[in-house]
């Protein structure tokens, strides 16, 4: 591990004097509290009952201990492409681009898994939506979700491309959308209770016959809730150092985002639980959140709160791209990937990056084709996002963690973030967590994964499977191609403009 000297913090991407507000948008739009919530609902529920809103705290605290390392880091070291620039600081060059190739990989499966949610709602709100087949052949509901998916990944990357001023006005206006429908989701749902809170401490006879009991079904059901709180290291490093105070802007907003995300998501999901009239229902563990919403509210006002949803979906689905964007970008700009001096283009009058935007989708929508039968599609490629998020953010709190130890980690100066003399504890816990979680969530579960009799290996290994060879090719590749290109492209070592930021601005 390197143990130099910090190299000094660059200016962020195509960062403007935005301030927090803009970081806490830029977190909101990524986790998407109603986008997440209502995707892998059900999942949860049909591993562990009402018993599975005890995973929402639990993933909070993990991914908590996480954000705290990111805010040390983004207060010290405001820069875009965060994993990627934090890793190499922290771990040398090797391990800096095994983070950056790690999170540019999660960010396009993560594009993949939000645009999925389309098919989750809106065949709920329409049959009409429901375009290949009728929705109960066994792979009926995954092509259709390819196709749906799909069109969404072409129109976000539209957006991308054409215009910064287009994304942002979008952006902005989706995430007002979607805070003031989650809200009202939660009042009327609150007003329509008819279990009390006890419910969510039953086991109802889920996980018997594992071998952990109903903690095996629990630590299943946790990826519903570890699929939502991901993504704020994306966000983390927006203000940069232009904002008035960057050593604390950064990192309160962060926290801010996360924080919300807790309690509007929990609110919501809790009472769901105790709104829904009938907790045995078969339907409840199919159709999710979206059938509490359309039988406790009815189907005009359960729609209009569904298409609420499309639009939080949608503006997730822009945030990703844009924060993928960026990353491409970020190491592009240090001659880190292939095509590098094409990848890190920007339109000289739009300010958008064509060629990152459009590989971006495509990868995307290449991902969703490769799963188009596969009947847990949505579980397979949320957990993949999942397991490579925590995989990519491991390359940054493993390493904070080596420097604490061996006692070559510099406190901040004074004004900015700092966890003092927890810092230790909260980094090990950080590590901790991320090594658990990404153990738990690829462990080879059949139900889970999708695989069918005669249960070959590597449908239940998928998500173990995927993530080496993304890390092995990669590092191959890397080590014997890329290893003595990298450094800044030509262009950029003459200062060329940055992009404007494509982030959403505070509503």
């Amino acid at each position: 591990m390197s143990t130099g000297p910090e190299p000094e913090p660059e200016r962020a991407l195509g960062d403007s004097h935005t301030g927090s507000s803009h970081t806490f948008a830029a977190g909101i739009s990524y986790i998407s509290i109603l986008a997440g919530t209502f995707q892998l609902f059900y999942f949860g529920v049909e591993f562990a009952g009402p018993g599975y809103w005890w995973s929402w705290p639990m993933v909070f605290l993990g991914q908590l201990m996480v954000a705290l390392c990111f805010c040390e880091l983004a207060a010290r070291c405001p820069v875009a492409g965060s994993v990627h620039n934090w890793a190499r600081t922290l771990g040398g060059p090797h391990i800096g681009w095994l983070g950056g190739w790690m999170m540019v990989t999660a960010t396009m499966v993560s594009l993949s898994a939000v645009a999925l949610a389309y098919q989750i709602t809106l065949p709920q709100i329409s049959e009409f939506f429901q375009f290949v087949g009728t929705g109960t052949g066994r792979t009926d509901a995954a092509a259709n979700a390819v196709l749906l998916g799909s069109v969404l990944i072409v129109l976000t990357t539209l957006v991308n491309v054409f215009g910064v001023r287009l994304m942002a006005r979008i952006s902005s206006a989706g995430l007002l959308v979607e805070l003031i429908a989650a809200l009202t989701l939660i009042a009327l749902l609150a007003s329509h209770l008819t279990h009390g809170p006890e419910v969510i401490n039953r086991t109802a006879g889920y996980g018997v016959g594992e071998s952990l009991g109903h903690v095996c079904a629990f630590l299943t059901a946790a990826l519903a809730s570890a699929y939502v709180m991901y993504g704020f290291g994306t966000a983390s490093s927006s203000p940069g150092g232009e904002s008035p105070g960057p050593g604390l802007d950064a990192p309160r907003a962060l926290l801010r985002a996360l924080v919300v995300c807790l309690l509007i998501g929990g609110l919501i999901l809790l009472f769901a639980l105790l709104a829904v009239p009938d907790l045995n229902s078969a339907r409840l563990s199919v159709d999710g959140l979206q059938f509490v919403v359309l039988s406790t509210l009815g189907p005009t006002v359960g729609a209009t709160v569904l298409w609420c949803v499309v639009i939080a979906i949608t503006v997730c689905a822009l945030a990703v791209q844009a924060a993928g964007i960026r990353l491409v970008l970020a190491m592009a700009r240090d001659n880190s990937l292939p095509a590098a001096s094409l990848l890190a283009r920007v339109g000289p009058r739009s300010g958008t990056a064509v060629v990152p935007a459009v590989v971006t989708g495509l990868v995307a929508v290449g991902v969703l084709v490769i799963n188009v039968n596969q009947p847990r599609i949505f579980s397979v490629i949320s957990g993949v996002a999942v397991v490579m998020i925590y995989l990519a953010c491991l390359t940054v709190t493993l390493p904070m963690l080596v420097r604490r130890l061996r006692g070559t980690w510099q406190p901040t100066s004074e004004g900015h973030f700092s966890l003092g003399r927890f810092g230790l504890p909260v980094n090990l816990l950080a590590v901790l967590w991320g090594i658990g979680m990404s153990v738990n969530l690829a462990l080879p579960r059949s139900d889970v994964h999708g695989a069918e009799p005669p249960f070959l290996w590597y449908p239940r290994w998928g998500v173990l499977l995927f993530a080496a060879v993304v890390a092995a090719g990669g590092f191959t590749y890397y080590w014997l191609v890329q290893r003595e290109r990298t450094g800044a492209v030509e262009a950029h070592r003459s200062g060329a403009a940055d992009p404007p930021s494509t982030a959403p601005t505070a509503t």
